[in-house]
């Protein structure tokens, strides 16, 4: 029997001869591809399907992908893979700004492609296997974390505060669940980038410090006024406890 596709990608991209190639390449991993020309096309798919990721390029006519992004970010929380053939450090710190849970430069490797889409998509639940097993989400569930006034839900990946939903994107959730987790402990950003994006880190990778940014701007004040993380140049992150 014909295995059923596990997610739904939407992949965004003006380069034609590309989009084929790699809709070829993710069918063959058991993904369902729907493939768009710019962002304006991808706002209008958006607004009556539902997908569990996105693949982004940035340089593209009518909306390109930041401005897509953005506009993206302002209704949705679903994933989102930037991708781009410009080495700018600017487009792609504004990206992760954004929202963007990760960004790769073309040319990529499409094995290295495959795994970060994989990667991203385990921590939402969508990929094969996770989503057969209900009894392990509702043992997550279960295990709710609370600190500081937020409480985490695992197993809908939602982070509410005072009845509030702090309406983070899928990384950001993974982001806060793992220090959640070591309240006090450092996690470096080798660990953080394993863990949450599925990849190693790479000298001048902000994706972690970007994520970290993020959550800030959303988490709200401590009732201890502690702020909720300190960074430890060159050891990493960790979750405050205590002055």
């Amino acid at each position: 029997m014909e295995k059923m596709p596990t997610s739904k990608i939407l992949l965004v991209d003006d380069d034609i001869e590309l989009t084929e190639l790699l809709a070829e390449l993710l069918s063959l991993e058991g993904f369902y591809i729907q493939v768009v020309h710019n962002g304006q096309e991808a706002l209008n798919k958006l607004e009556s399907e539902s997908y569990d990721i996105i693949l982004l390029d940035v340089m593209m006519p009518v909306l390109n992908g930041i401005e897509t992004l953005k506009r993206v970010r302002q209704k949705y929380t679903l994933p989102v893979l930037m991708l781009s053939a410009r080495d700018d450090e600017i487009d792609r710190v504004l990206g992760l700004e954004l929202g963007a849970d990760d960004y790769l430069p073309k040319p990529f490797n499409d094995r290295e492609l495959v795994a970060r889409i994989k990667a991203i998509l385990r921590r939402t639940g969508s990929v094969e296997g996770l989503t057969d097993h209900l009894s392990e989400i509702e043992e997550k569930e279960q295990k709710k974390l609370q600190f500081g006034g937020v409480e985490l839900h695992p197993g809908r990946q939602q982070a509410i505060y005072n009845g509030e939903d702090l309406d983070l994107t899928g990384t950001e959730f993974a982001l806060l669940q793992i220090l959640i987790s070591h309240p006090g402990q450092i996690l470096s950003r080798e660990l953080l980038s394993l863990e949450i994006l599925g990849k190693r880190l790479t000298p001048y990778d902000r994706a972690i410090d970007m994520h970290i940014s993020n959550l800030r701007k959303k988490l709200p004040e401590r009732d201890d006024n502690l702020p909720w993380f300190k960074t430890l140049r060159g050891r990493g992150y960790l979750l405050v406890t205590e002055k």
